[in-house]
């Protein structure tokens, strides 16, 4: 996707909740090895957390994962490597969420499809591929539940490896609830450095869908950035429909969207898809250059495309709410 220069930094309320039961255990993984292992920083390393929900397990090829389980019965899946929520399924164990069949768990590429992060940069540019946030063990440093909602804070900060591509210091707390048929996530971006950096970033998240029948409303007006029909020479343009259909190729940026788009997955469901301070919206499907599986998803993603100036000791925060009736 083409860098577009749009700068906005907007200071939100972070999302918090009345009078938690929290219990810390602060959990990490060993960066950058071929098997993560879990350690913990005070404690035995076998005990789980002692969070109601909350559950450290084996996922795929023995990648640590947490779980994430409701009192209502709806569960979520969060790999610590690329910080990335794999599953989402609700009471009735539909799974909101899809993973790409060439998806690999080795830590060799990351984990294809859920809701990846893209940061610190968005797209294509001077640094690999949608940043390298994707690429990293994340910790996770906090748990707690709220009258049967559990909640985790996963933790990623700068290494040998981001200072390769991006040399800077920073914090991300990336903190994720699930609720009955709700799942919300916080992303919290701190300077810990003594210069300022900007950054872009989005949240690259993959909806499973029958794409045929599966739309997107809530865009009409937006200006956007069209990669159809020429991915290398994207169109500016106005979207002046209701209600957006996967019809082909699809990959466009709207910028300045409403913080509330509703999709319609053609499988049944409707999922509302609301935000604070992520200012912009793109809707991707790679139709038939991924003819294996483009008829089984679509990407809605909500995206800072514009440059974040942050100063030194400053935070940008941005949140995301998805929830179906």
């Amino acid at each position: 996707m083409a860098m577009v220069t749009v700068s906005m930094l907007v200071s939100l309320p972070t999302l918090t909740s009345p009078n938690p039961r929290r219990v810390n255990r602060f959990w990490q993984t060993t960066p950058k090895t071929s098997s993560s292992v879990m350690t913990v920083a005070s404690g035995p390393a076998s005990k789980e957390l002692a969070t109601a929900g909350v559950k450290f397990a084996e996922g795929e090829e023995k990648l640590p994962k947490v779980v994430l389980t409701s009192a209502c019965g709806s569960e979520a899946d969060v790999y610590l490597y690329g910080g990335v929520i794999t599953s989402w399924k609700v009471p009735n164990g539909r799974d909101l969420l899809f993973i790409r069949p060439d998806a690999v768990f080795n830590k060799k590429k990351p984990i294809s499809g859920g809701v990846p992060h893209c940061f610190p940069q968005f797209g294509p540019g001077p640094m690999q591929q949608h940043g390298f946030a994707r690429n990293l063990d994340w910790s996770v440093i906090d748990s707690e539940n709220v009258q049967g909602d559990p909640t985790i804070t996963l933790e990623l900060k700068d290494g040998e490896y981001s200072r390769s591509m991006w040399n800077f210091s920073f914090q991300a707390l990336y903190k994720v609830t699930l609720q009955t048929k709700s799942l919300s996530t916080e992303l919290a971006i701190k300077n810990t450095d003594s210069k300022p950096f900007s950054f872009s970033t989005a949240l690259h998240t993959y909806f499973r869908a029958a794409v045929q029948g599966a739309s997107v409303n809530g865009l009409k007006g937006c200006k956007t950035i069209n990669k159809d029909p020429d991915p290398k020479n994207p169109l500016e343009g106005k979207e002046e429909r209701d209600v957006i259909t996967f019809p082909g190729f699809v990959d466009c940026v709207y910028l300045d969207a409403p913080n509330e788009l509703h999709l319609d997955n053609g499988l049944g469901d409707v999922i509302s898809i609301k935000n604070t301070n992520w200012t912009d919206a793109v809707l991707w499907n790679p139709y038939l250059t991924m003819e294996a599986c483009y008829k089984d998803f679509v990407c809605v993603e909500n995206a800072k495309i514009g440059n974040v100036q942050l100063e030194p000791g400053k935070t940008w925060t941005a949140t995301q709410h998805l929830s179906i009736n």
